[in-house]
C-alpha cells in the first residue's frame, strides 16, 4: 500500500527583520504508512509545526515534494475532506456548548448533523455535550478538539501536541483514544514532546532536528538500533567485580553504587566471570534504551550541567549579508 504521507526534500526558509534569515526545514523527509500511529518528534524550533503547516497548505514550502493520501500538495483540496487536523491549540467559544460548537462546524463543513453525537461518543463527551465549553477541563477541551477533527470521518488524523498541559489521567485518556481510533482504521500522526507517551502509543516514529530527519522507522527498530548492550551489575565486592569484569569488557564504569558493563552479548559471561572469582551477584539487569535517551543523543539536546537549555534553532546571517533567492516572507497577525 502507498504511504498516507510522503514528504521528500522539503525546504522552508523564513525571513524577519529582527532575526534575519532562518532555515526551518532543510531537505526534510518523512513517510507515514496506512493504519499506523506515527510519532513526529523534535526539539523546540526543529521544524515540526512548519512541516505540518506546509503539509496542510497553511504555509508555502520553498522546495520539495509532498503527497498526502496519494495527492500532491498542490491538489490538497481534493483530499481535504479525508483529513482531520489539529495544529496548535484550537480556540472555542466558552459560552457555546460542546454539541453546539460541533453542530456549527458540521454545518460549515457540509457534514451531517448526526455526526455530532457520534464523535461526542467517540471522544467520551456524550454526557457533557450540552454543557458550556467554559466549564470543560483542559482534557475535555482537547477531546472536543479531536471530536471536531473527526467530524468528516477522516482517513488521516493529524494531532499537534494533543496531550499538552494534560494531567496524567488526561494523558492516559488521550492515549486510549488514539489507539481506539487506530484500531478503527484511522492513520494518526502525532507531534509531541511527551516521549514516554510516544513510545507507548506509536507504531513508528520520525525524529527531526534542525530541519532534517535524523532517524525514522518502527519504534522497536529505532530502539534496537541504539542498544549498547549494557548491563547494570551489583555485587557485594564491587571493586573486585570491576577488576574481574575488566577482563571481558573494556567498558566497565561505576554508577550510583553499581557497575555498568557494555559490549557484552551474553549476560552469562558476567555471571560466569564473577562466579569463578567467588563474587556473587545481587543484581544483573539489561539496560535497554528508551525513546527519551535516543532522542536526546540524536538531537544533541541532552542537558549539560552549567549549560543553558538547548533550543533547536539554526539562524543564518541576516538576508542583507548575502543574496537569498526564492525566499518567502510569511507575515502573521
Amino acid at each position: 500500500m502507498s504511504a498516507v504521507i510522503e514528504i521528500t526534500g522539503l525546504r522552508k526558509r523564513f525571513v524577519s527583520l529582527r532575526r534575519g534569515s532562518k532555515v526551518a526545514l532543510d531537505g526534510f523527509n518523512m513517510s507515514v504508512q496506512p493504519g499506523q500511529v506515527h510519532g513526529f518528534l523534535g526539539p523546540n524550533g526543529s521544524g515540526k509545526t512548519t512541516t505540518l503547516r506546509c503539509l496542510l497548505g497553511l504555509v508555502r514550502a520553498d522546495a520539495g515534494d509532498m503527497r498526502i493520501l496519494g495527492a500532491p500538495s498542490s491538489a490538497y483540496r481534493t483530499v481535504a475532506h479525508r483529513v482531520g487536523a489539529i495544529v496548535e491549540s484550537p480556540a472555542f467559544f466558552g459560552n457555546f456548548s460542546g454539541a453546539k460548537t460541533l453542530r456549527l462546524l458540521a454545518t460549515a463543513g457540509g457534514v451531517p448533523a448526526s455526526r455530532v453525537d457520534e464523535v461526542l461518543t467517540t471522544v467520551g463527551l456524550r454526557d457533557r455535550g450540552k454543557d458550556l465549553v467554559k466549564s470543560y477541563s483542559l482534557g475535555m477541551k482537547q477531546r472536543l478538539a479531536v471530536a471536531s477533527a473527526l467530524l468528516k470521518k477522516p482517513s488521516l488524523l493529524i494531532l499537534d501536541e494533543p496531550a499538552n498541559g494534560l494531567d496524567p489521567a488526561g494523558i492516559h485518556e488521550m492515549r486510549v483514544l488514539v489507539r481506539t481510533l487506530a484500531a478503527e482504521g484511522i492513520t494518526v500522526l502525532i507531534s509531541s514532546h511527551l516521549l514516554s507517551e510516544i513510545e507507548q502509543v506509536c507504531d513508528s516514529v520520525t525524529i527531526i532536528s534542525r530541519g532534517r530527519r535524523v532517524t525514522h522507522g518502527p519504534v522497536t527498530d529505532v530502539l534496537a538500533g541504539h542498544d549498547k548492550g549494557e548491563f547494570r551489575v551489583r555485587a557485594a565486592a564491587l571493586d573486585e567485580a570491576k577488576a574481574a569484569l575488566g577482563a571481558i569488557s573494556r567498558n566497565v564504569r561505576e554508577a550510583e553504587g553499581s557497575l555498568i558493563v557494555a559490549g557484552i552479548d551474553d549476560p552469562a559471561q558476567i555471571t560466569e566471570t564473577l562466579g569463578r572469582q567467588g563474587i556473587w551477584l545481587t543484581e544483573l539487569t539489561p539496560l535497554a534504551p528508551d525513546l527519551e535517551s535516543v532522542f536526546l543523543d540524536l538531537t544533541g539536546t541532552r542537558p549539560v550541567p552549567g549549560q543553558p537549555l538547548q533550543v533547536d534553532d539554526t539562524v543564518l546571517p541576516p538576508a542583507s549579508a548575502a543574496p537569498q533567492p526564492d525566499i518567502n516572507i510569511e507575515v502573521t497577525r
